[in-house]
């Protein structure tokens, strides 16, 4: 494994990309080739350092774990919930599926996450992202956001809540909406997603009336959408292989045919060159 190439990926992440509005969500097509390296030095690394979260400070206890593969060293985050904890249904190995359909999308938001075992347990082990700045601490030490940015910054965020959309993340919150320092997003923590009950299936989490103000999705990456309605379950199943059971599959094609049926709405109302680019 080539050390100076993987850590060019990490470095990556906080550098400029292109000057298309739609890059500012994506990893460059070098950065997308090394995630099977980074998925590699997750699964065979060495583990030369743990430190476990506080419950207090996260519910699901994860552990940071320092990883150290030739030259290479880099921290992950390491997790095992499996079941009800703090109120909530918790799944690490929805981790692992939420990466899977973010490429599967081409949406690269979602940092590398395998599954590893630790102590002797089964978990999803995702790759940490250095330098970045949660929304909370953006809004905390009010930083603004480059007036340049404004748009990237905004088609990112349609991007989320389409995502989140897709795999009933009910969980997105200040603290896992990551930025780097270009203002780019990087989506953490879906423990708490791919949910199958009728209130995730006949309606979709992000919209007009979401709880806390409207949270819409004005506009979309006509390949993203193309993506959307390309969606089987046979190309799901593929993709996320064990880590989701029939009944959650199916419940994210109930909710394609919802995001589906929004997006329609808006170029009606809209018109398609304001909805799709």
């Amino acid at each position: 494994m080539n050390g100076q190439r993987l850590r060019g990926f990490c470095l990556g992440l906080t550098l400029v990309l292109a000057a298309a509005p739609f890059a500012a969500a994506q990893l460059t097509a070098e950065e997308v080739a090394d995630q099977t390296k980074w998925e590699e030095f997750l699964l065979t690394a060495e583990v030369v350092g743990e430190e476990q979260i506080s419950s207090r400070k996260a519910v699901t206890s994860p552990w940071i774990l320092t990883l150290k593969k030739g030259d290479v060293t880099h921290r992950a985050l390491w997790k095992n919930p499996e079941g009800r904890m703090g109120g909530f249904i918790e799944g690490w190995r929805f981790e692992i599926a939420a990466y899977r359909i973010d490429k599967l999308l081409g949406l690269n938001m979602v940092p590398p996450t395998v599954e590893r075992r630790f102590r002797e347990n089964r978990g999803s082990c995702q790759l940490w992202i250095e330098g970045c700045r949660s929304l909370r601490d953006i809004e905390d030490n009010k930083i603004r956001l480059p007036s340049i940015k404004n748009i990237p910054y905004n088609r990112s965020l349609y991007l989320q809540r389409l995502f989140d959309n897709l795999i009933a993340n009910e969980d997105r919150h200040k603290g896992n909406f990551l930025f780097t320092a270009d203002w780019r997003l990087i989506l953490i923590d879906h423990s708490r997603s791919f949910r199958t009950g009728s209130r995730y299936t006949k309606g979709l989490i992000n919209t007009e009336k979401s709880p806390g103000g409207p949270k819409v999705v004005r506009e979309l990456p006509r390949v993203i959408v193309e993506k959307v309605k390309a969606l089987t379950a046979e190309t799901v199943r593929a993709s996320v292989g064990e880590y989701l059971n029939d009944k959650e599959v199916e419940a994210i094609l109930l909710r394609r045919d919802l995001i589906l049926v929004e997006i329609d709405r808006l170029i009606k109302l809209n018109g398609e060159e304001n909805v799709l680019y």
